[in-house]
């Protein structure tokens, strides 16, 4: 959640806490404090992850109302459900008329703008039945102004001296920061998630802004949790700033990435602009993964749609993101594609039109995410080469292999047309299939074909 933060005031915030400015420098210890490092769970590397905003996703807004996707969604090839907050928003200093969904007013009840305890269980029950994992958006480091918390146990937030009440979140005044070294709040949050792996069977949880929270919070509670199911943890968090936090999580935000391939569109930068930042990522290891997209909740409302960010270079972005190593994330209405800017604290449904021109991309990338042993995130036995043509410039070109499978991936990241593009690595040899036309091409150093402004061509060995 950055729903009024312009990024450099997100930047400023994260040197606050990185400098001690933010939180008490006294931190709760636990004895039981992960020592070893956790194991991901085996789904984890094949899987993606597709974020539902609940309230826009139907007219509705409901679980009910949302399953009816389910299919639909099934058949694009999506794995992972991650629902934004379902707990219940707070009714003091609410913003708009509906509230922000990251303004919790209690940890174990549900919004009933959603619906009931029990439509979410169904929802979860049918989820898996068809396939999916279910994750929630778990909001730790604040909650709501009249969370139940407030008045049962004032003694779990942080005080303002100043006003001589709760200290208010930097930045968004509708949320209260809770204060990480007291004990008995950190028995009461653990509490509070393991309550939806018990009740409602989830799979795992997304941490929002997980960095805010001290670290040492996530390392004790992981394996506390971990114990009752094996989760999936997705830290909102940027590990290039913030590489500490991949000790606690199984995969992790690429907002320098993000910003990057926004300023390089807008400047028309050289390619090797992103390729030095991509090496900067791979060399944080494969200890963890990183989720790659082009836009989600909070880039959609305040900072633009991902057209209005990236124009006609969305496409190509989003093929980077379903093949690089890593994990690929979607929001709502991607499939669409949705070119409007959702409201926050209003109602405003996606408009569906029963006709999205990009399900069938979506599914044909998905899918080889999935099934491709090449493409598997996180994994160090998958090699990834760079490799090189004749238009360095304008072209990244990329080949990942795990034994004897490879995916080889190029993308025109330019407004130009590229009439005969050459592959020069010795690499490269065999018969491949183009995944989006399912033609086969012999493919070695040599190689050349067109690639239109914009785009791409993705072959699978």
């Amino acid at each position: 959640m950055r729903y009024v933060l312009p990024f450099i005031v997100l930047l400023m915030l994260i040197s606050c806490k990185e400098n001690g400015q933010k939180k008490p420098v006294t931190e709760a210890k636990n004895e039981n404090t992960m020592t070893e490092r956790f194991t991901p769970v085996t789904w984890l590397h094949n899987t993606n992850i597709y974020e539902v905003n609940l309230r826009q996703y139907t007219t509705e807004g409901t679980f009910n109302a949302f399953a009816q996707h389910l299919t639909r969604l099934r058949d694009m090839g999506v794995e992972t459900l991650w629902f934004m907050p379902i707990t219940p928003i707070a009714e003091k200093n609410r913003k708009g008329s509906m509230g922000s969904y990251y303004a919790c007013s209690d940890y174990t009840s549900i919004n009933p703008e959603f619906g009931t305890l029990d439509d979410f269980k169904a929802l979860v029950k049918q989820a898996h039945g068809m396939g999916f994992k279910v994750i929630i958006d778990w909001v730790a480091n604040h909650t709501g102004w009249d969370h139940i918390w407030t008045k049962e146990h004032p003694e779990y937030y942080l005080m303002d001296s100043a006003t001589n009440d709760f200290q208010i979140a930097s930045g968004m005044d509708d949320i209260i920061e809770l204060d990480f070294s007291n004990k008995d709040l950190r028995k009461a949050m653990k509490d509070a998630m393991a309550y939806w792996v018990k009740e409602c069977d989830i799979d795992g949880f997304r941490c929002d802004l997980a960095f805010w929270v001290e670290l040492d919070f996530w390392k004790e509670a992981r394996p506390e949790l971990d114990a009752i199911k094996p989760l999936l943890w997705l830290g909102e968090f940027d590990e290039l700033e913030n590489p500490e936090y991949g000790e606690a999580f199984d995969a992790s935000y690429c907002w320098t990435w993000m910003h990057k391939t926004k300023e390089y569109y807008e400047k028309k930068q050289p390619v090797d602009t992103l390729v030095k930042l991509l090496k900067r990522y791979d060399d944080l290891g494969d200890n963890t993964m990183r989720a790659w997209f082009t836009t989600n909740h909070d880039e959609n409302t305040w900072n633009g749609t991902e057209y209005e960010k990236y124009g006609n270079m969305a496409k190509p972005l989003a093929v980077f993101s379903a093949t690089w190593n890593g994990v690929p994330l979607l929001y709502s209405g991607q499939e669409l594609p949705n070119k409007k800017r959702l409201e926050f604290f209003e109602k405003d449904p996606i408009e569906w039109t029963g006709n999205n021109e990009l399900e069938g991309f979506y599914r044909t990338l998905l899918n080889l995410h999935s099934a491709q042993i090449a493409l598997r995130g996180g994994d160090p036995t998958v090699q990834t080469f760079q490799i090189k043509t004749d238009k360095a410039a304008h072209v990244l070109a990329y080949l990942r292999r795990k034994e004897n499978r490879e995916v080889l991936v190029v993308l025109n990241f330019s407004a130009e047309d590229l009439d005969a593009v050459k592959l020069l690595s010795d690499e490269l040899t065999g018969t491949f299939q183009d995944v989006f036309t399912g033609a086969m091409e012999d493919i070695s150093a040599g190689k050349t074909f067109e690639l239109p402004a914009w785009g791409y061509r993705v072959f699978s060995k």
